[in-house]
This record gives C-alpha cells, sequence and structure tokens, in this order.
C-alpha cells in the first residue's frame, strides 16, 4: 500500500494564489505558519502603535505591550522623552513589568531586584562579585518614536524609513493638542479573530448600518464619505469641508502612502455633528488644542498594521491592536481629552465613551463570528466590493504585497 503525503502550501503559495479584490485563502486567517510569518515579516520589522504620550504623563510612568514572541516596555524618563526598551532584565530573563501601566522611580526585578534608570542603564545588581561591569547590562532598546503625542515603536534592527509618516502625523495632528491631553479612560478586549479580521473590519462601513446603531447616529455608512482619491478628489460634502478647514490653517485634506499603509483625513460628520456621542453634541466642554469650531468633523488615521484612530475638537480616541494568536487579537482603546478637563465637571464619562464602547463590542461579535465561518472547511474567498470594501483592498493589497516580496526574498536567499 502506497501512501501519499499532501505537502501544505506555505505562506508564499497562499498569498500567490490569492484572487485580487477578494478575500484571503482560509489559512492566512487561522493558520499557525502564516501566524509565524506575519510576526516574522510585519510585526517584528513594522513601525508599530504603541499608545498616545499621554498615557505616561510623568516621569517614571510606563506602559507595556505583548507583540508576538517580545514583551516590551515604554517609560519616560526626566528628561521627559518616552523610551522603549525590551521588558525582559539582563540578569536571568525575568519580566521586568507584568501591568499593563504603572509608574515607578526606577525599572526594579521583581526577582533578584537588579534596578535600572529609566534610560535602561543598570543601576543596582547585588553581590556580582569583582570584575562586574553593570555598564554591560543595559537593558536593550527598541526603536522609539513620539509623533505629535502618538508613540510608535519597531523592534527591527534597521526599522523602515518614517520621514514621511513622521511629517504629516505631526502636522495633521499637532492641532488636537495630544501633548496636552490626559488619558480619560481605556478599554481592552480580546477579540476571537485574526488580525487582519479585526483590521478588515475597521476598514469598511458596509456593515456599519446593520451592526452599529450607535455609531451611525454621527457617522455615515455612505462610502462616498469615507472613500477619496486624492486631496482634491472626494465628495463634494468632503471638499466643502476641506476647504473651511483650509482657510483656518487646519490640515484635512487626503494624505496617504503610496501602498496605502497608512493614510488620514478628516471628514465632517453627519449634518454636521459635533462628537461620536448619542446625542451628537460634544462630550467635552473644552476642546482639544487649536481645533476652532465644535463641527470640525473627525481626523481619520489609520496605519497598517496596528492601528486606526479618530481625532474629533472635543476628544480623542485612539487605537492599537495587538496579535496573539492565529485567532486572537487584542485591541487596546484610549480616550483622550485636553489635561485641564474634569471629570464630572467638564465630561460625563459614560457619554464620552458609550458610542465606542458599544461600537467597540459590536466589532467584536462581527469579528468572531467572521473568524468562526472561516474556519469550516467551506470557506472559501469571496469578493470585495469596489465602492463599499475600498479600504480592505487596500489592506489586502498592502498586506500580499509586503508578503510576497519579504517572503520571496527569504527564498531567494536559500
Amino acid at each position: 500500500m502506497t501512501t501519499t503525503f499532501v505537502q501544505t502550501p506555505s505562506t508564499a503559495d497562499l498569498v500567490a494564489a490569492r484572487r485580487p479584490g477578494h478575500s484571503l485563502p482560509r489559512d492566512l486567517y487561522c493558520g499557525q505558519q502564516a501566524f509565524k510569518d506575519d510576526l516574522e515579516q510585519i510585526w517584528y520589522r513594522e513601525w508599530l502603535f504603541a499608545g498616545p504620550s499621554a498615557a505616561m504623563p510623568k516621569t517614571g510612568s510606563y506602559i507595556t505591550m505583548q507583540v508576538g514572541e517580545y514583551p516590551v516596555i515604554l517609560t519616560r524618563g526626566s528628561d521627559g522623552r518616552i523610551r522603549a526598551f525590551h521588558n525582559v532584565c539582563r540578569h536571568r530573563g525575568q519580566r521586568l513589568c507584568a501591568k499593563a501601566s504603572g509608574t515607578g522611580a526606577k525599572l526594579v526585578c521583581p526577582y533578584h531586584q537588579w534596578t535600572y534608570d529609566l534610560d535602561g542603564k543598570l543601576l543596582y545588581a547585588r553581590d556580582m562579585g569583582e570584575g562586574f561591569d553593570p555598564s554591560k547590562y543595559g537593558l536593550k532598546s527598541v526603536h522609539c518614536i513620539d509623533l505629535a503625542g502618538m508613540v510608535f515603536i519597531c523592534l527591527a534592527k534597521v526599522p523602515p524609513a518614517i520621514n514621511e509618516l513622521a511629517a504629516n502625523v505631526t502636522r495633521y495632528v499637532l492641532p488636537s493638542g495630544l501633548a496636552d491631553a490626559k488619558v480619560a479612560h481605556v478599554s481592552r478586549i480580546v477579540e476571537k479573530g485574526n488580525w487582519k479580521l479585526v483590521m478588515e473590519n475597521n476598514r469598511e462601513c458596509y456593515h456599519c448600518g446593520g451592526s452599529h446603531p450607535s455609531l451611525c447616529r454621527t457617522y455615515s455608512d455612505d462610502p462616498l464619505m469615507t472613500v477619496m482619491e486624492g486631496p482634491n478628489a472626494a465628495s463634494p460634502e468632503i471638499l466643502d469641508h476641506w476647504a473651511r478647514c483650509d482657510a483656518a490653517n487646519l490640515p484635512s485634506r487626503f494624505v496617504n502612502a503610496p501602498d496605502m499603509q497608512w493614510r488620514m483625513a478628516r471628514v465632517p460628520l453627519m449634518d454636521n455633528q459635533e462628537s461620536f456621542t448619542m446625542s451628537g453634541k460634544a462630550a467635552v466642554r473644552q476642546r482639544m488644542g487649536t481645533i476652532p469650531w465644535n463641527d470640525a468633523g473627525s481626523l481619520m488615521f489609520y496605519h497598517f498594521p496596528s492601528s486606526w484612530n479618530h481625532f474629533l475638537p472635543d476628544h480623542a480616541i485612539v487605537f492599537r491592536i495587538l496579535p496573539i494568536s492565529p485567532t486572537e487579537t487584542e485591541v487596546t482603546t484610549h480616550w483622550l481629552v485636553h489635561k485641564d478637563a474634569v471629570e464630572g465637571q467638564d465630561y460625563d464619562l459614560q457619554k464620552l465613551i458609550e458610542v465606542w464602547m458599544n461600537t467597540n463590542d459590536e466589532d467584536r461579535q462581527v469579528v468572531e463570528e467572521n473568524q468562526a465561518g472561516i474556519l469550516s472547511p467551506a470557506y472559501e474567498p469571496g469578493p470585495y466590493s469596489p465602492t463599499q470594501e475600498a479600504g480592505v483592498i487596500h489592506l489586502i493589497d498592502w498586506y500580499c504585497g509586503v508578503m510576497s516580496a519579504r517572503l520571496g526574498a527569504l527564498q531567494a536567499a536559500e
């Protein structure tokens, strides 16, 4: 009797087999090898949104994040600078900080109390003997940059160029005054879906009318309100909004990376409403930064693979996703308000967060049902709507382009 072995297609094969304008083959959404390749070729090599600088408001404030196999800690030093390090003690590898956030004058390993300064320098290591050189055992740094209050990290030894993104984020986000903001609320949820499904779901509003009753009070699910092709190519309503913003020197017109890895544009809310609230009115009395009107709409900014964001006149909402497993993704949301805004006086927290708390949970349910269907052997890739799902096409084209190039380079080198 002869046994026939069927070779499982590689990630490169699956990417190459993808039909343009269609969703991905099944294993790219749930396969262990594809997940490993995603981590190594994208998550360990691209700039990732880590969080708002407002989450580290003072010397010693820190946040942590888990990027695949890499635990990372970010902290604000006594010089005000935010730095990132591998969250691993140089003694025997203990994770330095287990909490999602906190504050400490120093970074102290809980195992044997090796103590590091906020710039990563080893300050104290008890009983290490003669000849021990603490200068050789500082924390390993991670590339880190603060762009107008949005902090990005990159795990690669040599990170990709960030100049164009940095210039545009700084110019567009600066009027929102993130450096003068504070965190009003943080939400962390785990969605039982692949990270690409989480991002796909965000990149279209084809599902909004049927899934997001709270959001659709103020945010239009008409694709003409979010699909644009350039700084002078959009619906008349958006073009009028941009002209108004131009007159106030408020950067708003569509700008994007050539491969659509990121894009920014400010769009009006429906019927000149002011904010993502159930009433459509501003949730916070004090406006953010230098935005001149309550009805300036939302500056929308996404960056593959890890973030989408909304900057409104009264508050900002920034989102970070991190892959946990082939079918699990962590979504962290920060609501930011002016640093002088007082809860209970200048804003009601429930009114501030309820629309996106509802929306996040609704998206979780959508993604989890999407993943459950894809796990079926009966799943096969279906076509995207070129009008309703143009943003999803951008994501999948970017993903396949990056993976094809990088996996192809690996194969060529073997």
